[in-house]
This record gives structure tokens, sequence and C-alpha cells, in this order.
């Protein structure tokens, strides 16, 4: 049932993009301390996509914020440096989590 539906969603053009990032997502470790729509120890990427929706430079900054790590921003827990993110993945995922639908 579940290939069914993922066909019918790739014919449509509805779901690759985002099930490919969510696979990179996974695969770079992102979904251990983070969800689409709940906080887990970091932001949901909902609430990341809100708070810099008007930020043209969003995108840049979260890639170098995922590959380097950050703190303060969403409280005391600070975000590991994920050396095994190239930048190239960082800022695919960096557009992925700002494109998340509000």
């Amino acid at each position: 049932m579940k290939r069914v539906l993922f066909a019918a969603a790739l014919g449509l053009g509805l779901a690759a993009p985002a099930f490919a990032d969510l696979a990179l997502a996974t695969s770079k470790n992102c979904m251990s301390c983070h969800a689409v729509d709940r906080k887990v120890l970091g932001p949901s990427f909902k609430d990341v996509a809100t708070k810099y929706k008007d930020d043209k430079g969003a995108i840049d900054a979260l890639a170098t914020k995922i590959v380097k790590g950050g703190s303060g921003v969403w409280g005391p827990v600070p975000m590991p440096a994920n050396n095994q993110v190239s930048e190239a993945d960082a800022k695919k995922l960096a557009a992925w989590v700002l494109a998340t639908p509000r």
C-alpha cells in the first residue's frame, strides 16, 4: 500500500523532493534531535521555517550552523557540530527546512 501511495505521489511530482531531503536529514542524524512538526531536543523544522521566513540569508546561516553547530538561539541546549555534513548537503538541508509548511 505504501508503495502504491508513494508511486502515485511521485507521478504527481509531490513527494520526490520532500522524500529525498527527509532521507538526507535522516542519513545525517538530524532526526535524532529534530522533527518536522514538534520539538525534540532542538526546535521543529516548522518552527525554524517560521522564525527565518523573512531572512534572505537564512539558507547560508543555517547551513553554517548545521556544519559548525551553535547555541543560544533556541534555548540552553547547544546544537553540536556535524562535520560529516558537506557544505552542499548543509545548504540542501537548510533549504528543505525553510520550505517546511508553517
